[in-house]
């Protein structure tokens, strides 16, 4: 469950933010195909890819988890 919000969340993030993918991807150190991964597959970020993500998006950790709504 927790595992489709995230999915869900991410991507709702990304299109919110208007930075392309490509651009994340450059931000957070991975490849623009990791990043839509994430969101497709059953791949989850490493734990230092999830904190940058959350920095890259200015959202919280907890938002993204599922664990809040803000």
């Amino acid at each position: 469950m927790m595992e489709q919000i995230f999915k869900k969340r991410l991507h709702d993030e990304i299109k919110q933010s208007g930075i392309t993918t490509v651009e994340l991807a450059k931000a957070v150190g991975i490849t623009p195909e990791m990043i839509t991964q994430y969101y497709t597959t059953e791949k989850l970020p490493r734990l230092d890819t999830f904190f940058k993500l959350c920095k890259a998006l200015d959202v919280s950790a907890d938002y993204l988890l599922g664990l809040s709504d803000i």
